[in-house]
């Protein structure tokens, strides 16, 4: 055989053997919202009440209804940190917060022992092209010789939403500002706010910019005015101001499809219509697809976190439906814990009027009926791509962060145990319909450390090896074949805003504690399994008879064996076994860690408790 036959036949079976991976591994579309409660989707509402509509009123959702027909649901999935930040680690690190170190809103690097990769840097270890666009949340550093530490790319392709909103793909933004229109400031601004309007031209909100540079002054009224916002304000410091607070409800300045989710996706349509060896976004140019190798895609949606900016269509449409808003129970504010009282006062909304309790609730359920459509979207042009191909492929939709409340518990916000917050069903949908079956709904446990195994096994790792057993959740698909232990009870911590706070849920009891007096990582660690039981600032609620979780009783006689019982088994579990805390300082150069391991293996699943009450 001549030698350039045989060099080229050497070429076409390598070629032929990177398309055969192509085809045997499942692209992945993994979709991820922010801030989304689940009862704005009415596919959970009737999965969990029986009537499609939120308890508040009215809901839309007919694409991730779709979803939920065409695969399968886990709607008793829970997330592990009610925070942006911590839970999306957990999501990307596939573990714990009290396993990681990653508690809030802390840099982090990962150079440590009990680090390992991320979700998508596994994915490409498997043979996968990595892609994610929008927002990310994960704050993970690179520690470099000289202790400093520097940005660490997880994706092949970040496609972020900083970068975006500078080259224009935005009706609002948020970002330091060292000049305006090209005229330098006489010092920065740190958040200077904008809105784009229709004509391309940005609207400023800035009390700071105002006071430098005359020419601005009213921009923000400006603003405040002509998008109809409602800024979160405290009573106790007077009525709110159109410079700062949450953007609670409006209207965004932009229509639909070209705000910033819009963007996200079709910049994501665009990428997978792309045949060039590259692709340019605004000032980026970014690596084209290469279809000899399988797509993780992750795509990480605002919606609907603040500013909560509906597209006009769908404002308008919303408006015409009246709510139930939830009212605070003075009862409850008696009995809350101080920690979770200290986060309700934070978000207090329970002093708004009418009028703007109302807008908040209309706004919040119309920007996610407005996301639902993008994710419609997103999801045919990513089917339509994969059978093009010829390849399988996995859809993973994770509705929420975290939760959010619209004035349950008196308050706007998250951070909190409460179901409210905390319960973030996910749905997966697979062409292989007997992994994950169509329109099944599975009602065990399952919690946000179940994504990364789920989608390495999809992506061809062996989960079970030692490669793999730093992960703490399980594959999913295991879940809907019964093959996975079945959990008793969900987990979770976070630091954020209330300070050092772990739960344990039951599918009849909730059980919180706070974990530490302080958040000076390493000291006091276990400082839970000697603190008296009042400093441990608990609660329990009893969800068959309390569903909306407003009745603490952590000192009820009557519930004091249960209360007991949970509380040992939280301390054991996020305490005491595998406990891991770093000092972690300053854009995350720290390395000090420090470990708690006295009740190894307490996290086993089971907690049987005496509901004989």
């Amino acid at each position: 055989m001549k030698k350039t036959t045989f060099y080229s036949c050497v070429i076409f079976m390598m070629c032929f053997s990177q398309w055969a991976i192509a085809q045997s591994k499942p692209n992945v579309l993994w979709l991820l919202t922010d801030d989304q409660r689940h009862d704005s989707v009415q596919a959970f509402n009737k999965m969990l009440t029986g009537k499609k509509n939120s308890k508040l009123g009215y809901v839309e959702s007919p694409n991730v209804d779709r979803l939920a027909s065409t695969g399968t649901t886990f709607i008793n999935t829970y997330c592990q940190a009610a925070g942006c930040a911590p839970s999306r680690t957990s999501m990307h690190l596939g573990r714990y917060p009290f396993r990681t170190g990653v508690y809030e809103f802390e840099y982090y690097n990962n150079s440590l022992e009990h680090f390992k990769p991320t979700l998508p840097e596994q994915m490409k270890a498997l043979g996968y092209q990595t892609v994610h666009i929008g927002k990310l949340g994960v704050r993970i550093k690179e520690l470099m010789k000289n202790g400093k530490t520097k940005g660490h790319k997880i994706y092949d392709t970040d496609i972020d939403f900083k970068q975006l909103h500078k080259d224009g793909f935005t009706d609002y933004g948020k970002s330091w500002a060292n000049n305006i229109e090209g005229e330098k400031l006489e010092k920065p601004i740190k958040n200077l706010e904008f809105f784009v309007d229709d004509n391309g031209d940005k609207i400023y909100v800035s009390k700071e910019l105002e006071e430098m540079m005359p020419q601005y002054k009213g921009s923000a009224q400006k603003a405040y005015d002509k998008y109809d916002l409602l800024r979160h304000y405290n009573k106790k410091k007077g009525p709110q101001t159109p410079y700062k607070g949450g953007i609670l409800s409006g209207v965004s300045s932009q229509p639909a499809g070209k705000t910033r989710d819009g963007y996200y996706t079709s910049i994501f349509k665009e990428y997978l219509q792309n045949t060039e060896a590259t692709y340019t976004i605004g000032s980026r140019t970014f690596e084209g697809i290469d279809d000899s190798k399988p797509l993780f895609c992750h795509i990480g949606y605002d919606f609907p976190h603040t500013p909560v900016l509906p597209p006009k269509e769908y404002r308008e449409r919303f408006q015409k439906y009246d709510y139930n808003i939830p009212e605070l129970d003075p009862k409850e504010m008696a009995k809350m814990p101080k920690q979770l009282k200290k986060q309700v006062n934070l978000g207090y909304s329970d002093h708004f009027t009418d009028e703007e309790k109302l807008k908040m609730v209309q706004d919040y359920y119309a920007f996610c009926a407005y996301g639902d459509r993008l994710i419609g979207e997103a999801v045919d042009a990513f089917i339509e791509y994969s059978e093009s191909k010829n390849q399988e492929w996995l859809i993973v939709y994770v509705c929420g962060d975290h939760g959010w409340k619209l004035n349950e518990h008196g308050s706007v916000s998250k951070f909190s145990p409460w179901d409210v917050d905390v319960h973030n069903p996910i749905i997966v949908v697979s062409s292989d319909k007997k992994k994950f079956p169509k329109g099944k709904v599975v009602r065990d446990f399952t919690e946000f450390v179940d994504i990364a195994p789920t989608i390495l096994a999809a992506g061809g790792a062996d989960i079970k090896s030692d490669e793999f057993d730093y992960l703490d959740g399980l594959d999913m698909a295991k879940v809907v074949a019964e093959e996975a232990p079945i959990r008793d009870y969900i987990v979770g911590e976070s630091h954020a805003v209330t300070g050092p706070r772990a739960y344990i849920r039951t599918k009849r009891f909730m059980f919180s504690i706070q974990t530490r007096p302080n958040k000076v990582e390493g000291q006091d660690m276990e400082w839970a399994t000697t603190a008296s039981y009042k400093e441990l600032d608990p609660c329990l609620y009893d969800m068959k008879k309390d569903p909306k979780e407003i009745n603490n009783l952590a000192f009820s006689k009557k519930y004091e064996k249960i209360a007991q019982q949970m509380k040992e088994k939280l301390i054991n579990i996020v305490i005491g076994d595998n406990r891991v805390e770093v000092n972690w300082e300053r854009w995350g150069t720290g390395t000090k860690v420090y470990k708690s391991n006295f009740a190894e293996g307490a996290h086993d699943y089971k907690l049987k408790l005496d509901e004989n009450l």
